[in-house]
């Protein structure tokens, strides 16, 4: 079979299909030119596979080696549907590549004048000029131009020429990632560049550095001793926490097994985890929409690892082991203080952040067997049970009851106990959260149904998403 860029140019969506079902496979990676899947299913006109692409989780924003977004692709080779579809699923519409040139720069030159239309009519700016300080608008013939000018005048843009200014400093555009971080499993730990310590956890050291020019994370796992079936069920276990194919799962990208170090290796995520954009000084404000689409990314996550079979065991389910992406999606380019070197990311930046369930976190069947450190977040069965004899499902269930109500109280749950304290009250003396007077009455019936005290009387995740949907929608 071709490669699966070959499959996406040639519109062969069952093979696509077939391939992305493989939880391996990254459709974030890019080719040669780090075009992405995206990129040549918008170029090509394949809508089928755009819109498969787009619900598996493929970044609408990442750019090629000319920073041309799929937007670009789909505007200059006038395909209406899908530029439609691209920008309604938070498309930067005034993208500009290394040209400077937008997406409307492009439908112009190329007299796709629905595609230009379509464009205006989602808030493309008419007056932003390139490097060569060209505005759509001279790329147009003279009747689109007309056309385009009385559009734009009737949405109340300005039409006065916005001088192109080099953006690249704000880090906002996302490239393709290297295919090779999904090709590669385990590796010399001499491949890795670690420049900073993070942290000394329970489970290992934590390292920032970089891989293959990419930011990465590295978790040197702590063991007393390494032993031959260590490393042999260590090199077992991990492949299986390489999901590429969902947009809420943070897949474990590679490992080094070479004892006595076994190495985890993960996508730098600036924010950290959920407990510390809650919790930390991040500078985030988490609103309560804000709250909500986090609290749907972790139920889409965990439905989709509810699917897998078998089931990954030891995921515990805490604000701590799930990670904050970003998808920086616009910028307000009218703005001019959003140029200055001390713009700051919420100040110019409009953000869609992405809760991601992280596979680095999972405990391995040989490490820190019978220890417990985050009880807070658990069931109580499964802190008064062996884990064979639970109902992992419905223990997760609750375990994302008390994310909710962390949420929604800003609070880390039973925060006045010590954890040994909290879980032995949990499991043995029916220590429960109190539900504020402040929470919304749906958000409290939620919380209650998901955490019945019966493990068999708790929903399933495909059961609340349209519920926190809905949530969401008031």
């Amino acid at each position: 079979m071709d490669d699966i860029f070959s499959q996406v140019r040639e519109g062969n969506a069952f093979q696509v299909r077939i391939w992305l079902d493989n939880t391996e496979n990254d459709l974030n990676q890019g080719d040669d030119h780090r075009f992405s899947l995206l990129h040549w299913a918008s170029r090509e006109g394949r809508t089928n596979i755009v819109d498969m692409l787009i619900q598996r989780g493929a970044r609408i924003n990442a750019t090629n080696m000319g920073d041309d977004t799929a937007l670009h692709l789909a505007a200059s080779h006038g395909h209406r549907e899908i530029v439609v579809m691209l920008i309604h699923n938070k498309a930067n519409i005034n993208a500009i590549n290394e040209h400077g040139n937008t997406p409307l720069h492009y439908a112009c030159f190329w007299g796709h004048d629905y595609v230009a239309e379509e464009l205006v009519n989602n808030g493309a700016l008419v007056g932003m000029a390139n490097k060569f300080d060209e505005t759509p608008l001279d790329k147009a013939k003279k009747r689109l131009a007309n056309i385009l000018k009385d559009r734009a005048v009737q949405l109340g843009q300005d039409l006065q020429k916005i001088p192109f200014k080099d953006r690249s400093w704000l880090g906002y555009k996302t490239r393709s990632r290297d295919a090779l971080l999904s090709r590669h499993t385990g590796i010399d730990i001499e491949q890795l560049s670690l420049t900073t310590h993070m942290a000394n956890t329970h489970s290992g050291e934590v390292w920032r550095g970089q891989w293959q020019k990419n930011d990465i994370v590295a978790k040197i796992l702590s063991l007393r001793e390494c032993t031959v079936r260590n490393s042999r069920d260590f090199q077992e276990e991990f492949p299986r926490l390489r999901i590429f194919n969902h947009p809420n799962i943070l897949p474990v990208l590679a490992c080094c097994n070479q004892p006595p170090n076994l190495v985890v290796i993960s996508q730098f995520m600036p924010y950290g985890s959920l407990f510390n954009v809650l919790h930390g000084e991040t500078g985030i404000v988490v609103d309560q929409n804000q709250a909500l689409r986090f609290a749907i990314d972790i139920a889409r996550g965990m439905e989709f690892l509810h699917t897998i079979e078998p089931a990954i065991p030891n995921l515990i389910l805490t604000s701590k082991h799930v990670m904050i992406d970003e998808d920086l999606a616009k910028i307000n380019i009218d703005d001019p203080k959003y140029y200055t070197p001390d713009a700051t990311i919420n100040g110019g930046i409009d953000e869609d952040l992405t809760a991601r369930i992280n596979m680095g976190d999972y405990r391995f069947s040989f490490h820190e067997r019978g220890k417990l450190y985050s009880p807070a977040w658990m069931s109580p069965e499964a802190l008064q049970r062996r884990p064979e004899d639970i109902n992992v499902k419905a223990a997760d269930m609750w375990s994302f009851a008390v994310l909710l109500w962390e949420l929604e109280t800003r609070v880390v749950p039973h925060a006045e106990l010590s954890p040994m304290e909290a879980g032995m009250r949990i499991a043995m003396e029916g220590l429960r959260l109190t539900l504020p007077p402040g929470m919304s009455s749906h958000m409290s019936r939620l919380v209650k149904i998901c955490s019945n005290e019966e493990p068999g009387k708790r929903p399933k995740f495909d059961m609340i998403i349209p519920i926190l949907e809905k949530l969401k929608q008031k």
